[in-house]
């Protein structure tokens, strides 16, 4: 556990990638809750939450 948050902290888009995956596919399975609960405020906050993810996955594939 102590790996995954120093690789959070950390800006190296090597160390970052592989943190930020998992944090990708975390937000998706709590999606998927909120979509089996129909609890609309929670889809959109997770839906808020994977589209900042996917910029800064997109910008560091871009580094």
């Amino acid at each position: 556990m102590e790996e995954v948050i120093k690789a959070y902290k950390c800006r190296e888009p090597e160390k970052r990638i592989p943190v930020l995956r998992l944090e990708l596919d975390y937000e998706l399975a709590l999606l998927y809750e909120a979509l089996i609960e129909n609890n609309t405020h929670r889809i959109d906050q997770c839906k808020a939450r994977l589209e900042e993810l996917r910029r800064e996955m997109l910008m560091l594939e871009a580094l």
